[in-house]
């Protein structure tokens, strides 16, 4: 392994913060570049890890000493058809840039989620979700082609209808096959910059449960906040949000909401103070008292008849990106940062599986200060994470005295969630090991995975944190 330039060597971190590594970062911005990096790593005999805007929780794109393939710089439109609602981008293009490109022509990304800055690269190679995955499925779904760079520098096109195994192993693949170099996809029509939001709050996880199977037919996005601290009758207690698209002809303001001026999130409270402070004052409360009170004053609030509305419009962005409210709000975690653990459970186990869960945490003294509920739909893509049933999502706070026995919390509730048929998603993952890994895809896709490796990837160029941690 020879000796890169010193000055390409950069520290990369998972978005979480937890766990970081040294690698040789590269951003090229042309084809030839990315050939380039490619013939580099043969001659000083290293792995490459791509890397986009870097927001996976985890060791999806971090490789130690590896060379980085940041496309960042590779953010380009290349093609826009306002009549048909097709887009081509190159794979740095991030969702920000998509949606304030096309919304005030009357479109919206068909699947984004909770933050606005993940590259569509990174996006197809997590093939991530949203809110809507229960009617609208994940983003590969909208996908029309994309073209991707082997490691040999051959460069292939894909439809789900021709190279139809290579459409569906690279999305979902986690950058196991190649680089994306454009992709094309089709867009959601939308007749308002507009949202009709319906809030509830529930007592309970049961109740959470009821209202969804009610309110799921007749909703277009739907999605719950879940307090984990709360037990006892009080147990997965919730605000539930639900969301839906205007009528074409309903919104007659239609041009004044669609402008991107009436989509951004404001940068401040009441117009006074900054939202990028506002992490130093959630600080103090980044623990199990302090975010008891937080879950607390939310239910509270969300019962007041003057904040909390049980129906009222909301922007598409507003309603979307709730992770960007804040800025820096990972931060408030402290320096050990963050992990995310999402389990997806098929509906007739999933709620004997998150009480179990919430439970877990709790006797552990660990538990969730973040949760996110959602419903979703199986698709037909080789890696995918998702099921008929549920999902919960559980952010915790790393600290080195709670490292080790956070992990073996997970590993516990990994050995719960596969004994119920359920799945996880490489994007939020931190803390999977092998045998979760073969158990949660199966030996046939595991095998199907070897396979395609040594058919695209035959020198095992391509090599992630998460590759190494997961085989």
């Amino acid at each position: 392994m020879s000796v890169l330039p010193i000055d390409h060597l950069e520290l990369t971190e998972g978005w979480g913060g937890s766990v970081s590594a040294f690698g040789y970062v590269y951003r090229p911005n042309t084809i030839q570049g990315l050939r380039e990096v490619f013939d580099l790593a043969r001659q000083s005999n290293r792995h490459i890890t791509f890397r986009g805007s870097a927001r996976s929780y985890g060791d999806a794109a971090i490789g130690a000493e590896n060379i980085i393939l940041d496309t960042s710089r590779m953010n380009r439109i290349l093609n826009w058809d306002p009549v048909s609602g097709i887009i081509t981008v190159e794979p740095g293009v991030t969702i920000e840039q998509i949606w304030q490109y096309i919304i005030e022509d009357g479109w919206w990304p068909p699947v984004v989620p909770g933050t606005m800055y993940p590259t569509i690269g990174g996006c197809l190679g997590m093939n991530i979700h949203g809110k809507n995955n229960f009617k609208a499925g994940p983003i590969g779904d909208h996908v029309l082609s994309f073209d991707i760079m082997l490691p040999s520098g051959e460069i292939k096109t894909a439809t789900p209808d021709t190279d139809s195994e290579l459409f569906y192993s690279a999305i979902s693949g986690f950058g196991m096959f190649g680089v994306f170099t454009s992709i094309t996809m089709k867009m959601k029509k939308v007749h308002s910059g507009l949202l009709h939001v319906k809030a509830w709050t529930t007592k309970n996880l049961h109740e959470l449960f009821e209202i969804y199977e009610k309110h799921i037919p007749s909703s277009d996005y739907l999605v719950g906040w879940v307090d984990c601290i709360s037990s006892e009758e009080k147990l997965g207690r919730s605000i539930i949000h639900q969301a839906n698209y205007f009528a074409d002809g309903e919104d007659h303001n239609t041009a004044q909401t669609l402008r991107v001026s009436k989509q951004m999130l404001p940068d401040s409270i009441l117009g006074i103070f900054p939202k990028s402070l506002v992490w130093i004052l959630l600080y103090p409360f980044t623990n199990n008292l302090g975010m008891k009170f937080i879950n607390w004053l939310r239910i509270f609030v969300s019962k007041l008849p003057i904040i909390g509305k049980p129906m009222y419009e909301q922007s598409h962005a507003e309603f979307a990106f709730l992770l960007d409210y804040v800025p820096g709000w990972k931060k408030s975690y402290g320096k050990g940062g963050l992990i995310q653990y999402q389990s997806f459970v098929p509906k007739e186990h999933a709620e004997k599986v998150f009480r179990k869960q919430i439970e877990m945490c709790q006797e552990a003294g660990m538990p969730s200060y973040l949760g996110v509920f959602k419903q979703h739909k199986p698709d037909k893509f080789l890696f995918t994470h998702a099921v008929d049933g549920f999902s919960l999502a559980l952010d915790f706070k790393v600290t080195p005295q709670n490292r080790e026995k956070l992990w073996d919390l997970c590993y516990k509730m990994n050995d719960l969630v596969l004994a119920n048929g359920g799945r996880f998603y490489f994007a939020k993952d931190a803390t999977l090991r092998p045998q979760d890994f073969r158990a949660f895809l199966g030996e046939e896709t595991v095998k199907k995975f070897q396979e395609l490796k040594k058919k695209y990837d035959p020198e095992n160029i391509i090599q992630t944190e998460l590759l190494r941690r997961l085989t």
